[in-house]
């Protein structure tokens, strides 16, 4: 389990216009919310968040908000800009390390298929599973063994299980799947390709007009 640090400025006011402006100034605004405490306002560099949301692994982050201890947490929600796709808003939720929590934990394909060296394709369905697990069991990810996957097959959350963690996911869903290659269309042998129809000219015929 990888853990991150954040340090973060406490927001004593917020208006919509201070947003604007942090986010000009580069950093992103954010709230912690928990179990018996008053959400607190605070942001953060744009550059120290990156870790925490363009990361292929989970994470705990241990939020640091000026000189107060700092808090165990986990990302609970996140707001892009719908153009630039920039960060503007993030939720984090505090947990201690033994309480249950329900995140999202990215999907790690691992072997080579039988399947892709049979012609086929990889089509990954799942890229994060719901899970249930401890704070202080939180995996970076979770491994999906795919060797034995030939053409045709696929594996479902039921086919799977990881030690400590509950999957949330529906038992059918796919995770992953084998597919072939899009076979070309090939005109069968002694078909020709359809002639375009004769165009007749509207109006008299030559001979008529002379």
């Amino acid at each position: 389990m990888a853990e991150l640090t954040l340090i973060a400025n406490e927001r004593k006011t917020i208006r919509k216009s201070d947003n604007k402006k942090l986010r000009r100034e580069g950093r992103i605004p954010g709230v912690l919310y928990g179990r018996g405490i008053e959400p607190v306002s605070f942001d953060v560099a744009e550059n120290s968040l990156r870790p925490v949301v363009f990361t292929s692994e989970a994470h705990l982050v241990n939020l640091k908000i000026g000189d107060k201890e700092p808090v165990t947490c986990v990302l609970k929600d996140i707001q892009f800009d719908p153009i630039t796709d920039k960060v503007v808003h993030f939720d984090l939720l505090s947990v201690l390390q033994d309480q249950e929590i329900e995140v999202e934990v990215p999907v790690l394909l691992i072997g080579n298929s039988i399947g892709v060296k049979n012609g086929g394709v990889i089509d990954q369905i799942i890229h994060k599973l719901s899970i249930k697990c401890l704070a202080k069991e939180l995996p970076e990810h979770l491994e999906v063994n795919i060797e034995d996957l030939n053409v045709g097959n696929s594996i479902h959350v039921s086919d799977v299980s990881f030690k400590n963690v509950e999957i949330l996911n529906s038992p059918e869903a796919v995770i992953v799947a084998i597919v072939g290659k899009k076979a070309e269309v090939e005109p069968v042998e002694g078909e020709t390709e359809p002639t375009q129809p004769e165009v007749i000219a509207k109006g008299k015929a030559a001979s008529e007009e002379e």
